[in-house]
C-alpha cells in the first residue's frame, strides 16, 4: 500500500503529469489491469519520434508510460541542448530512456554503457525498435576508475550498483574500464552519469574528458548514494567547480536555467559554458507530449 500511495503521489506532483492528472491516473491504472490479464511487454510511444519497450518491473520505464518523461526538468534539458550531430554519453543507461531521447527524438549520436546483461538486452531491444543502430554504439561494460572486475547487484532495477562487501544479495561480476579509456578520441557535448552512489569513481576515469572544453555538461544524481563507497557528494561538487562547472536546475517550460546550491537538489545539471547552452535550450524546437509543448 505504501508503493502505491508513493506512485500516486509522484504522478499528482510530477511537472508534466500535472498538466492533466486524470489522463496520466488512466495511464496508471490501465497499465496494472493490463499486466494482470496480459503480463507482456508493450510499445509505448514515447515521443512522436521515439518508442520505448516497456515491461512489468521496469520502475524507470514505467514513470515515462504514466508521465510522459519519468525525469521531467533533466529529460526536458536534453531535448532541448541536443542537437542532430552531437555525441551523448550515457553512463549507467539501464534500458534506454535517456538514449532513445537523443538518439531517435533528437538524432544525436549517443555511446551508452550499461553493465548488467539483462538489461543491457532491453537496451539493444529498444535501440532497434527506434532502428538507430546506426547512431548509438552501446556496451554491455560498468564505468571506473580503472579496468576491473566488479560486483554489481542483479535485482534491484533501475537502483542496481556495485556492490559493497556488507550487501548480501545477489550480485553477478561484470567487466569495468575507465570512460577516458572506452571513449578515447570521443568528446560528448552531454555527459549523463546515473550509477547509484559510484559516481566519484566514474568522474575519476574520466579526467581527460573532463578537461576537454567540447563537454558542455553534465546530468548527474548526487543524492548520498556515495556514502556506502566513502565518498562524499560535497567533493563531487568542489571537483567540478574547479573544473569551471557550476550547478544549475532547468525549467523546461520557460526554457530557463538557475544557478542552485548543490545541497538544493539530488538531481543537478553542471554546466560549464553558459551562454553556450542558453542559446541551445532557447533556441530548440517544441516538443509535445500527451499534448503538451515545451
Amino acid at each position: 500500500m505504501r508503493a502505491l500511495y508513493n506512485i500516486i503521489r509522484f504522478i499528482l506532483s510530477h511537472p508534466l503529469a500535472s498538466k492533466n492528472r486524470g489522463d496520466a491516473l488512466k495511464r496508471f491504472f490501465g497499465y496494472q489491469i493490463n499486466k494482470l490479464f496480459a503480463p507482456y511487454p508493450i510499445i509505448y510511444t514515447y515521443t512522436n519520434r521515439a518508442k520505448l519497450i516497456i515491461e512489468k518491473g521496469m520502475t524507470g520505464a514505467t514513470g515515462n508510460l504514466y508521465c510522459g518523461l519519468h525525469d521531467f526538468e533533466d529529460m526536458g534539458f536534453l531535448l532541448h541542448l541536443l542537437r542532430q550531430g552531437d555525441l551523448f554519453v550515457d553512463v549507467g543507461a539501464n534500458v534506454g530512456s535517456y538514449t532513445i531521447l537523443a538518439s531517435a527524438h533528437v538524432g544525436s549520436e549517443s555511446i551508452a554503457f550499461e553493465p548488467l546483461p539483462f538489461t543491457f538486452n532491453r537496451l539493444e531491444n529498444n535501440i532497434a525498435i527506434n532502428h538507430v543502430q546506426g547512431k548509438v554504439k552501446a556496451f554491455n561494460l560498468g564505468v571506473g576508475s580503472k579496468e576491473d572486475v566488479l560486483r554489481f547487484t542483479t535485482d534491484l532495477d533501475t537502483v542496481n550498483h556495485v556492490a559493497t562487501e556488507s550487501e548480501k544479495i545477489p550480485t553477478k561480476e561484470i567487466k569495468v574500464v575507465p570512460l577516458d579509456e572506452a571513449l578515447g578520441t570521443k568528446i560528448p557535448i552531454l555527459l549523463k552519469i546515473d550509477v547509484e552512489g559510484f559516481e566519484k569513481e566514474v568522474l575519476d576515469g574520466a579526467i581527460n574528458l573532463l578537461n576537454n572544453q567540447r563537454l558542455k555538461a553534465i546530468i548527474i544524481e548526487l543524492n548520498g548514494s556515495g556514502e556506502k563507497y566513502g565518498y562524499s557528494d560535497d567533493t563531487i561538487h568542489m571537483n567540478l567547480e574547479k573544473l569551471g562547472f557550476k550547478a544549475y536546475k532547468y525549467n523546461p517550460y520557460l526554457r530557463e536555467l538557475s544557478e542552485i546550491q548543490k545541497s538544493e537538489s539530488a538531481n543537478i545539471i553542471y554546466i560549464r559554458d553558459y551562454d553556450f547552452v542558453r542559446t541551445r535550450v532557447q533556441g530548440a524546437q517544441k516538443i509535445r507530449i500527451f499534448k503538451t509543448d515545451f
